[in-house]
């Protein structure tokens, strides 16, 4: 296939870059002209890139015919960004390309949404108007649209911001004190590799399913809880940082347990290959190899 991929030089993005060229298929990005290509360093030279801010989305349709767009492109609103911003990059741009992809004859637009409640913040209530967009265009026959619910995925290598990241170098580094909620919330875990091996599957069997628009839940399947998650990895890292639980106060419409149906991607043949504790533990071991290397 002919894949235009956006979000590549992210975590999630790198790695579908990587599993799509290795299954034989061309991978197209888009990305900035200043974008840190970093992640892509061992497959740049396979990859066609596209700069936005010089040439723009038409010219990318313009240089080829793509099979299907797969989106992981995403602003969490971490860095301060205004509720427009977000807006703009999680729905308005998303729109655009999908709007270009279906006036192209793209067969199909994986989109990358998120599990949580679409009321919790701008974050979550822009992939939610944006997937609303997708259903639309797919109950008029403009394109098949598959949408991802992604429950919390991780693994080494990955964003400073994301939670089990943060929990594993603030643990690693011995920080005197960890402030937490109670840490009674459960969610979903599911490890990078059979985050990858999900959307590689659907990218083969979903084109040729009869609906227009299909959803799949993407997770472990099972919750466990924050607290549980925390103390594990402070077992495995041997830290002497204070957990105190408690000291921060839960998020304003706080969801207390998320967990994927993932019944629709076993039907399809998916089954997770790491389980948490599997999982946790090979990324504490890179992260913390990485870290002794820093020092």
């Amino acid at each position: 296939m002919n894949i235009l991929l956006t979000g590549a030089t992210g975590y999630l993005g790198s790695h579908l870059a990587r599993a799509f060229l290795s299954a034989g298929h061309s991978v197209t990005i888009l990305k900035r002209s200043f974008s840190d290509l970093r992640r892509l360093t061992d497959v740049q030279s396979s990859l066609r890139m596209f700069d936005l801010d010089r040439n723009g989305l038409e010219e990318a349709f313009q240089s080829a015919s793509f099979n299907a767009v797969v989106h992981t492109a995403t602003c969490y609103g971490r860095a301060g960004e205004q509720s427009w911003q977000i807006f703009e990059t999680n729905a308005a741009w998303p729109l655009r390309l999908m709007e270009m992809a279906a006036t192209a004859g793209t067969g199909m637009f994986m989109n990358t949404d998120t599990s949580l409640d679409r009321y919790l913040n701008f974050y979550s209530l822009s992939k939610k108007q944006f997937s609303e967009w997708g259903k639309m265009f797919a109950a008029q026959g403009r394109i098949r649209y598959v949408n991802i619910e992604l429950e919390h995925f991780f693994g080494p290598g990955d964003d400073d911001s994301k939670f089990i990241t943060h929990v594993i170098k603030s643990c690693v580094e011995n920080v005197p004190e960890f402030r937490l909620t109670a840490g009674e919330q459960k969610r979903d875990f599911i490890y990078i590799d059979d985050v990858v091996a999900a959307y590689t599957l659907l990218l083969e069997k979903a084109p040729s399913l009869e609906a227009s628009f299909q959803e799949y839940g993407l997770g472990s399947g099972e919750a466990v809880t924050i607290r549980e998650v925390v103390e594990r990895v402070h077992h495995l890292t041997g830290s002497g940082t204070i957990l105190n639980f408690g000291a921060l106060p839960y998020r304003a419409n706080e969801v207390m347990e998320s967990r994927a149906d993932i019944s629709s991607l076993t039907a399809l043949g998916w089954a997770r290959e790491v389980d948490l504790i599997e999982g946790l533990r090979k990324t504490v071991e890179i992260e913390a190899l990485k870290m002794k290397g820093t020092h």
